[in-house]
């Protein structure tokens, strides 16, 4: 089995929402919180301690240490329900804790289903569904763990191994709504490099547009 160099799952998300922003985490250890990620860290409060807690056929995990060797992750599971079934098999069913509410993206989702990859080699279990709870709506969001969200969650655990192994951090990019509420902007500067980068290809259009016709 190859080893690799683990990767936390709450990294994931990082790069579904700017690969740049999760380069600078992994590679260049940079990180500043800011009132988003401060909201998110309060809600977590209430379960980050490790305990667990048997309610007749549910046994409640909370603060789970995950592992997945064969894809090289691993990190914390905010709750795992082990629902026991008639036949006395377990099967879990974990729960993460989100500020704000239900997004448009899947960033969420894929942290969630990378959880359920984790717990699946460590159960040699198939787990079909999992929740994210929002603090703002103050409910669970169901999350089925079908074809489409495994293939993304993979595809996003290799995409962030390509850049860890690479050890290159993606220029930046401006985009205004994203890039104004990342708590690294100001590490970032996504409005300097963009405007390099434009300004870099418009002298190559002009000194290609200068260039004598063979």
């Amino acid at each position: 089995m190859q080893t690799f160099e683990p990767i936390f799952l709450s990294r994931l998300q990082h790069y579904l929402f700017c690969p740049r922003q999760f380069a600078l985490i992994e590679l260049e250890d940079v990180w500043v919180g800011n009132q988003f990620t401060a909201e998110g860290q309060v809600l977590h409060q209430r379960v980050n301690q490790p305990a667990q807690e048997k309610r007749g056929a549910i046994r409640t995990a909370w603060a789970l240490r995950l592992a997945n060797e064969e894809l090289g992750i691993e990190g914390v599971a905010d709750v795992v329900e082990y629902h026991k079934q008639a036949d006395g098999i377990e099967i879990p069913y974990p729960i993460e804790y989100k500020r704000g509410k239900p997004k448009t993206h899947r960033a969420d989702e894929v942290q969630l289903c990378a959880q359920t990859l984790c717990l699946e080699e460590m159960h040699n279990i198939t787990v079909p569904e999992g929740a994210l709870f929002y603090g703002e709506v103050r409910r669970r969001h169901q999350v089925e763990f079908d074809d489409t969200l495994r293939n993304l969650t993979l595809q996003t655990i290799q995409a962030c191994r390509d850049i860890v192994e690479s050890k290159i951090t993606p220029k930046a990019i401006f985009q205004t709504s994203k890039c104004r509420n990342c708590s690294l902007i100001e590490q970032c500067h996504p409005k300097k490099f963009t405007k390099f980068a434009a300004a870099w290809l418009a002298k190559q259009l002009s000194e290609d547009s200068d260039a004598p016709v063979a």
